[in-house]
């Protein structure tokens, strides 16, 4: 790494620098092949789960409503976010290549961010979903109509393009102070706007971005689940709260495993907390690889229409004798 550092580290006057260093994991720089194999099974295995869940609803009529059409956008953007990862990931395992080309990593910067806040947007609209149904179940119908669901997408595509479009050319512009070691293995805007000179401008921007997104999404997600736990305190017995509780546990888990690391992450760099590197690596990547590979288990175990469906379409139909 520092024959990279010599050579990579630009004036105070230089615009965006010809490449960027990552960090990989560290203690496996040695055998950079031998952590290929989990990546890749991880992968394999992102991709066969949520294009499972994406086939089945696809497929299946009867799965043709709000909550798994909003399902169907989680695991799109699960598999977004995984491939646009891979990349740089699978160069550092199978190569132990730390440099990144600046318009390789803008682009990937890009995708990653557009795929993390596609998630995080899907998660709310997920959670208005559950609100509506458990909180306003005889007007479910009426208030979450296709019009409506059609607006929540275009609302979802513009916070996903529209906000991240200009934070490439953003950076692509800015003056560059220090070396462009960057400190997780891929490229994330936080990381490359760090090295960018004081004042280099689209700061104010880049913040309206990261707040009007993941600052605001699990605050209205854990309000939502304020309004369905007052309502499920209502409810006469036990059996009725465990029932409609149960509509809600898999995107529980999938809220609090997206957004718990992304949170711990944001407080350890935000606090400059002394953890060693290895394990802020590990956070990395649990935050961004383990919900795609984990999300479609929990949707396809809590939920009993997905599991059924799936369970059928494989079964090998009987053909009958003329």
């Amino acid at each position: 790494m520092s024959t990279f550092l010599t050579h990579s580290a630009p004036n105070a006057s230089s615009s965006m620098a010809p490449t960027f260093l990552l960090v990989g994991l560290p203690g496996l720089s040695a055998v950079p092949s031998w952590w290929a194999v989990p990546l890749i099974t991880v992968y394999l295995l992102s991709a066969l789960g949520n294009g499972a869940i994406l086939w089945i609803i696809a497929l299946e009529p009867t799965l043709h409503r709000p909550m798994y059409f909003f399902l169907f956008l989680l695991s799109m953007s699960d598999v977004g976010l995984s491939t646009a990862l891979m990349p740089t990931l699978l160069g550092l395992a199978f190569a132990n290549t730390h440099a990144v080309s600046a318009s390789a990593c803008l682009l990937q910067m890009f995708f990653v961010h557009v795929f993390s806040v596609m998630e995080s947007s899907v998660l709310l609209a997920m959670a208005l979903d559950r609100a509506l149904a458990i909180c306003r179940p005889l007007h479910y119908p009426r208030l979450l109509t296709n019009g409506v669901i059609s607006k929540i997408c275009v609302a979802i595509a513009f916070r996903c393009l529209g906000l991240h479009l200009p934070l490439p050319f953003l950076l692509a512009h800015m003056p560059y102070c220090h070396p462009q070691v960057l400190t997780h293995s891929y490229c994330l805007h936080p990381d490359m706007a760090r090295l960018a000179c004081p004042g280099g401008g689209g700061a104010v921007y880049s913040l309206f971005v990261v707040l009007s997104s993941m600052g605001l999404d699990p605050l209205l997600i854990f309000f939502s689940y304020g309004l369905i736990g007052r309502v499920l305190q209502g409810l006469g017995s036990s059996e009725d709260r465990w029932k409609a509780g149960q509509t809600c546990a898999a995107h529980l888990s999938a809220v609090l495993l997206f957004y718990v690391p992304m949170v711990l992450l944001a407080l350890i760099d935000r606090l400059r907390m002394p953890i060693p590197q290895p394990a802020h690596t590990l956070l990395s990547y649990v935050h961004f690889l383990l919900p795609p590979l984990i999300n479609p288990i929990l949707y396809s175990v809590k939920m009993k229409e997905i599991r059924e469906r799936i369970r059928k379409r494989l079964q090998p139909r009987k053909v009958g004798c003329a």
